[in-house]
C-alpha cells in the first residue's frame, strides 16, 4: 500500500464524514508581517498593537481573513486536493479573535454530495471548523468544492444538496469584537472619517486602487496557508490543463478586494461574516484586481452601541477599474467580475464617541 497521499476524489465522500485535519498552526507575527507584505492591508486595529489595547482589544488580533486562510488550508489535503475549483462559501462566521501565539487546528464535516451531469466530477459541499489552543471555536463556514471522480464511468447516484442561509442575521454574528471605547477611536490613525452612521443602504463605493499579482506572491501565499491544492503550483500539469497555467487561490483574490476595499471603508476593521461568496472566474499572474462595494443593508447589534454591523457587497473584477460598478445581470455577470462576496463588516458607532 502507498505510504503517500493521492487526495479524495468525489467517490471517496460520504455525507455525514467527520474528518479532522492534519497540522496545528500556530499563527507567529511573522506570519502576520509576510500576510501585511503580501496584500498591504492598512486597517489599524489589525495593525498596531497601541492602537487596538487603546479602544479596547489586548493586542492588535490577527486579520480575518488570514485566519479563514490558515483554517482553510488545513482543509485542502483531505478535501480539495483533487479540486477543480473551489465553488463558493455560506454561512461563514468569526467568532474569536486569534491572537499571534495563537494554535489553530480544524475539522470539516461532509454535508452534501452532488454529481455532476458530465459523470466526471461532483460537487462536495463541507462544513469546515476552527479551534483554538482552548478549543474554542474561532470560524465556522460552508464550502463547496467541484472534486474530479476516480471513475467517469460509474455514476454514483448522489443528489443531495444542502439547505444553506442566504445571510447571517445580525445577532448571529459572534463575539470576535470586545465592548469598544469609541471615544478612543482616534480617526486621523485609522486612515477615515466614516464611521457606521455615514454609510446609507444602497451606497456604491468605487476602492479605486489596483493590485497586479504576480505568481511568486500567489504561490509564496497560498504556502503561508499550507494550502496543497495542485491547480495553485504545478506548472508541469497544469500547462496541459485547460487554462495553460496554474490557478490563482480563490482566497488571494479575496484578501486582494479587501485590502483594496480600505479605500472607502478604511473604518470596516473587522468582518463579522461572510453571508456567501462566489469565485465568479479564474485569476492569473499578470492581472490587475480592482474592486467595489455596494451597501445593501445596515444593523445595530443587540447590547451594543460601540459598533454597528454594514453588510456589503464587494466585487472584485480583473484588469477593470471599477468607476461604472461592474456587477450581475439577468444576463450574467460582467465578463470583468471574478469574485462576488457578502460581507456583514463591523465599523464604530459616531453617536457613541
Amino acid at each position: 500500500m502507498s505510504k503517500t497521499n493521492s487526495g479524495r476524489y468525489f467517490e471517496d465522500f460520504t455525507i455525514g464524514q467527520v474528518i479532522r485535519h492534519a497540522t496545528p498552526r500556530t499563527v507567529t507575527q511573522g506570519d502576520v508581517s509576510l500576510y501585511t507584505a503580501l496584500y498591504g492591508s492598512r486597517f489599524a486595529v489589525q495593525s498596531s498593537d497601541v492602537f487596538a489595547q487603546d479602544i479596547g482589544y489586548e493586542r492588535a488580533p490577527v486579520d480575518d481573513l488570514l485566519v479563514f486562510h490558515i483554517v482553510f488550508g488545513k482543509t485542502v489535503p483531505d478535501i480539495s486536493l483533487n479540486a477543480v475549483a473551489n465553488l463558493g462559501y455560506a454561512g461563514c462566521r468569526f467568532l474569536a479573535p486569534v491572537f499571534p501565539g495563537d494554535t489553530l487546528v480544524a475539522s470539516s464535516e461532509v454535508i452534501g454530495l452532488k454529481e455532476n451531469s458530465n459523470g466526471k466530477t461532483g460537487v462536495v459541499y463541507v462544513r469546515s471548523t476552527g479551534f483554538n489552543q482552548e478549543d474554542v471555536c474561532v470560524l465556522d463556514y460552508v464550502r463547496w468544492v467541484m472534486v474530479r471522480k476516480k471513475d467517469p464511468a460509474i455514476a454514483t447516484g448522489h443528489d443531495a444538496v444542502p439547505s444553506l442561509p442566504a445571510a447571517l442575521a445580525p445577532d448571529s454574528l459572534g463575539d470576535a469584537v470586545p465592548i469598544l471605547d469609541v471615544s478612543a477611536f482616534d480617526t486621523d490613525l485609522s486612515g477615515s472619517v466614516h464611521m457606521w452612521d455615514d454609510y446609507q443602504i444602497g451606497e456604491k463605493i468605487d476602492h479605486a486602487d489596483g493590485m497586479t499579482v504576480e505568481d511568486a506572491e500567489h504561490q509564496m501565499a497560498t504556502r503561508l496557508y499550507q494550502n496543497t491544492a495542485k491547480v495553485h503550483f504545478n506548472h508541469f500539469i497544469e500547462s496541459k490543463g485547460r487554462f495553460g497555467c496554474r490557478l490563482i487561490y480563490g482566497g488571494h483574490v479575496m484578501s486582494l478586494a479587501r485590502a483594496v476595499s480600505f479605500n472607502g471603508l478604511g473604518n470596516a476593521f473587522h468582518i463579522a461574516a461572510i453571508n456567501g461568496g462566489r469565485h465568479v472566474a479564474p485569476l492569473f499572474a499578470g492581472d490587475t484586481v480592482f474592486a467595489w462595494s455596494e451597501v445593501i443593508n445596515k444593523a445595530e447589534l443587540p447590547g451594543r452601541e460601540d459598533v454597528g454591523a454594514l453588510r456589503v457587497r464587494l466585487f472584485a473584477t480583473k484588469d477593470c477599474p471599477c468607476a461604472a460598478f461592474p456587477t450581475k445581470t439577468e444576463a450574467g455577470y460582467d465578463p470583468a467580475v471574478i469574485l462576488d462576496m457578502d460581507l456583514w463588516v463591523l465599523l464604530p458607532r459616531s453617536s457613541s464617541a
